[in-house]
């Protein structure tokens, strides 16, 4: 018994984060098909765009750890979910600044939320499916952040185009979740199938 209530566990939790990568997908490719179409020429849109990512993180952080019993337990989305927020605000204080801070605060959030992502899929790994993504998103992540850091003490023009490839890999890796997920669902359903 505690076997089958173990498996039925897994699956529902699978089918969760099934639902939860696909429409983290979705909405990482509509940003990103934006930054790329009428964000580039509309800085009032670009700049909502820029503030409303990290806060998507937070909302999304919150809804996936609601699943699994809350951010109590669930302390690398509770970290994620307070580094997204303050993100959320600090991109809001540094558009009145320049683009440089505002790449500047995506960096470190960037470096921050990607460990943060890292951590939650490494604990995870045991229990539930396609998390190999998921590492490697939080890996690229933090890179990424660093990277930011970097572009940002530079002199080039920055634009939300320069965010964007990071929100397209982020998108990646959340289908590839989403698509194993839904590969390995199907392969375990069909020796019943058959039987």
């Amino acid at each position: 018994m505690p076997v089958q209530n173990t498996a039925t566990l897994t699956q529902a939790s699978n089918t969760w984060l099934k639902s939860y990568y696909f429409v983290r997908f979705g909405v990482s490719a509509a940003w990103v098909a934006l930054a790329f179409t009428l964000a580039k020429t509309m800085p009032p849109l670009a700049a909502i765009m820029l503030v409303a990512y990290p806060a998507w993180d937070a909302l999304a952080n919150v809804v996936d750890a609601q699943r699994t019993g809350g951010l109590n337990r669930n302390k690398s989305q509770l970290l994620n979910f307070v580094v997204s927020v303050l993100a959320t605000l600090a991109v809001a204080v540094a558009l009145t600044n320049s683009m440089n801070a505002v790449l500047a605060v995506y960096g470190v959030w960037a470096a921050l939320s990607g460990l943060f992502q890292l951590i939650t899929a490494l604990r995870r790994w045991k229990t539930t499916g396609a998390q190999w993504a998921m590492i490697l998103s939080g890996a690229q992540s933090a890179l990424a952040g660093i990277f930011f850091v970097k572009m940002a003490g530079g002199v080039e023009d920055i634009g939300i185009t320069n965010v964007a490839p990071y929100a397209a890999f982020g998108a990646f890796y959340f289908l590839v979740s989403a698509a194993w997920l839904t590969v390995t669902d199907i392969l375990r359903k069909s020796p019943r199938i058959a039987s």
